[in-house]
């Protein structure tokens, strides 16, 4: 049943009881993929929401394969109904205008779009809400961390140098706002070839491992450069959803556990509320 929103605004903590956010420091590295996928995974046992916090770029609409054109059902005036997609509840700015339609808003508009589409999506309750972060450290991620209770982030990289460099932004402004760091997940690790099997990594290897061990944190996933990952999410049928049984898709389900984990590791000691540090540097 959805929660009675009358009279009073509910505290997100009454509405999940973990939220995740997927950011990376950088766009083109896979996060919406993972997002999508991970999301998926932890749906196998858990109740799961899905909420794309990218204003200027919504992708879940389309990953999840949700009909162009479907909008959600408002209450009350206000409250909107998330999209049921692959058994997953979400909501995203992609279901409230036109695909092709540009955002063009300057920072107070974005954060308001976001905070509205955060706190007035009549969820129902769930164990674990994933947020699709915008790429980069700005606006929206301070606002999130500011406005909610929020279980830890995964920074999503890819091996190569340019994606650790804005993948140690994503981790230090985490730190500074009070959020745990589950892991860092490397995607596009390694290429299989579907024809001789070789496997070879084709954007450097080693990298999520030497920025894990420089902050202190875990690899708590690798995910493959593989054609059927990009392929199926294109037409709205991620592989943990399509091909569960496959190995793009066990990758996920082992990044699912291994979140699971940490949450369980950190307990407690996750973020009670928004905690803001300022230093010189």
């Amino acid at each position: 049943m959805l929660f009675p929103y009358i009279g009073k605004k509910l505290n997100q903590s009454d509405k999940f009881k973990h939220l995740i956010c997927i950011a990376s420091g950088k766009g083109g590295v896979g996060k919406s993929t993972t997002a999508v996928n991970l999301a998926l995974a932890l749906a196998a046992n858990k109740q799961v929401g899905l909420l794309d916090a990218d204003i200027y770029g919504p992708s879940i609409p389309l990953m999840m394969g949700v009909e162009p054109g479907t909008r959600p059902e408002i209450q009350q005036q206000k409250y909107i109904v998330p999209i049921q997609a692959h058994g997953i509840e979400c909501n995203s700015m992609g279901f409230l205008v036109d695909q092709n339609t540009a955002m063009v808003w300057r920072a107070p508009m974005i954060i308001s779009a976001f905070n509205q589409i955060l706190n007035d999506t009549a969820w129902n309750e769930r164990d674990y809400l994933v947020v699709d972060m915008p790429p980069g450290t700005g606006d929206i991620q301070l606002s999130l961390a500011q406005s909610v209770k929020v279980s830890g982030a995964v920074i999503v990289t890819t091996p190569q140098d340019v994606a650790l460099l804005d993948a140690r932004k994503g981790i230090e402004m985490f730190r500074k706002v009070g959020v745990p760091i589950l892991g860092i997940v490397e995607n596009m690790s390694t290429h299989i070839c579907s024809s001789c099997g070789h496997e070879e990594a084709i954007f450097g290897s080693g990298g999520g491992d030497r920025l894990a061990a420089e902050y202190g944190v875990e690899v708590i996933g690798r995910l493959p450069l593989d054609l059927d990952i990009r392929e199926k999410t294109d037409a709205g049928n991620p592989v943990v959803a399509s091909t569960p049984d496959e190995p793009p898709a066990q990758a996920y389900f082992q990044l699912a556990k291994n979140v699971e984990r940490k949450i369980e590791e950190f307990g407690e000691s996750a973020q009670s509320g928004p905690t803001i540090t300022v230093s010189e540097d």
